[in-house]
């Protein structure tokens, strides 16, 4: 398999969720980053550990980046995901601030 390269910021949030490490999740948001997962938006580190601990570590995540783009401060990522939430491949917007993770938005499927 083949290595995709993501900005750091990007890969301190796969390795987290991968490595089952809630703490290091969280630490890899700005203070005010938040997760927006098809329309719910979960702000500070208080909602980023929410949904750590709902829809990812929690739910045993595991993800797989399957295809990446940069642009400006956001990374385009399309990857694989495997949880007791959800299975399937899907797309993410991680944008970095300061060198850490401002926001990871999952959109809704069109």
């Amino acid at each position: 398999m083949t290595h995709i390269s993501v900005p750091a910021p990007v890969q301190a949030l796969v390795g987290a969720i991968n490595n089952a490490d809630t703490d290091a999740f969280v630490a890899a948001f700005v203070p005010d980053g938040y997760v927006d997962d098809w329309g719910r938006v979960l702000r500070g580190a208080e909602g980023v550990r929410s949904w750590a601990n709902t829809d990812a570590i929690g739910a045993g995540a595991q993800m797989t980046v399957l295809e990446s783009g940069t642009t400006d401060d956001t990374t385009e990522l399309r990857f694989a995901w495997k949880s007791r939430v959800f299975n399937g491949e899907s797309t993410a917007f991680a944008t970095v601030k300061d060198g850490k993770l401002a926001s990871f938005r999952i959109p809704p499927h069109a």
